[in-house]
């Protein structure tokens, strides 16, 4: 549970670090069709003869034109893991040329095809070299507008994933301090009156620091989050005893459903320091989740005082901020980070589509 087999961590890897995308998987396709067949309205009303006969003009154009832009769908499918060990740079020069390459033999056929035919009438006021050096000229254009969009969109993603970066090890680094001071001295008392105590205190520690560690930043299964969680937990259950209770209602939340990594416990950690610790006599975390038509939701809930330091707050809402930004930035619009006050509980949601670990 939680892992991804070797294709799929494979094809990760190369969607991070490579600009071009797959042509073999059918939304790009789609896009490819669609592409086209606009290209190919476009090129028919500027074709002369367009008014006598529409459809007919325009029927020819776009089996040309979609004929070129499958090919070299097809083509760049390929030889995508090939151009992937290019490098950017010279995958981007050698794709164009490719296209051309494609450009040109089918060009060739069509030209042959149209000569040796009486269904296409069209193309009788072209000459070969005419004809030859219209669509290189179109597909030049065209080309390095689609590979430039490509790049671009590339690079506008490797900023968001350093940007989730950088959000991540600030989190990381914001959970270390006081946390770490906290479970030592907990540790060092439980060591002579309960060394078993003390030992899986230390098992759990160990566990927590290398997932907030890891610099991996892979996304994890839910599964992992929610032990991950627990394991916190554990911990700070041995420093505040009675004063605090977690009650769990995860049963109906599929385990493996990848998330971005520290999502549940920054929140529980805020539950206890801005919430729990607040009060004489602590109180009740309540995490619940539940799945509907594909999307999920994971409400924390905990009791607060009515009034707390300023400095509490505001570290409630750093840590809130980056976690929304995060999922955001994983999932899209769709997910998000709800937080709400009502009868002194204060409630965050989280919501996110599912996304199964393969």
């Amino acid at each position: 549970m939680g892992k991804l087999d070797s294709r799929d961590q494979g094809g990760i890897e190369l969607a991070e670090h490579f600009f071009l995308p797959s042509f073999c998987e059918v939304r790009i396709v789609f896009a490819v069709v669609v592409i086209a067949e606009l290209l190919a309205f476009i090129l028919a009303l500027v074709t002369p003869g367009w008014l006598s006969d529409p459809w007919s003009e325009l029927g020819l154009i776009s089996l040309f034109v979609q004929w070129i832009a499958l090919t070299s769908a097809a083509v760049l499918c390929i030889s995508r893991p090939l151009l992937s060990r290019l490098g950017n740079t010279a995958a981007a020069i050698i794709s164009y040329l490719l296209v051309l390459l494609v450009t040109s033999v089918v060009s060739e056929v069509a030209f042959w095809m149209m000569m040796r035919s009486t269904l296409f009438p069209l193309m009788q006021v072209d000459s070969h070299a005419l004809f030859l050096f219209r669509n290189l000229t179109i597909s030049t254009v065209v080309a390095a507008i689609v590979l430039r969009h490509l790049y671009v969109q590339f690079q506008w993603r490797q900023q968001l994933q350093a940007e989730a970066r950088a959000r991540i090890q600030a989190l990381q680094a914001r959970i270390r301090p006081h946390f770490l001071f906290n479970s030592m001295n907990t540790i060092a008392a439980l060591t002579r009156s309960e060394p078993a105590a003390a030992e899986t205190a230390i098992e759990d520690l160990s566990d927590l620091f290398r997932a907030a560690l890891n610099n991996s930043h892979e996304q994890a299964s839910l599964g992992d989050e929610i032990l991950l969680a627990q394991r916190y937990l554990n911990i700070e259950r041995l420093r505040l005893g009675e004063r605090l209770s977690v009650e769990w209602d995860m049963e109906g939340m599929p385990q493996d459903v990848r998330v971005p990594p520290l999502i549940l416990q920054p929140l529980l950690e805020n539950s206890i320091y801005h919430g729990i610790e607040m009060l004489p006599r602590g109180g009740t975390i309540r995490v619940a989740g539940e799945s509907d038509k594909g999307m999920l939701q994971i409400r924390i809930s905990n009791p607060v005082a009515e009034t707390g330091p300023r400095s509490h707050q505001e570290g409630h809402h750093i840590a809130q901020e980056n976690i929304r930004q995060r999922l955001q930035i994983a999932f899209g619009a769709k997910a998000g980070l709800d937080a709400s006050m009502s009868d002194g509980i204060y409630q965050v949601t989280l919501r996110f589509p599912e996304n199964r670990v393969s």
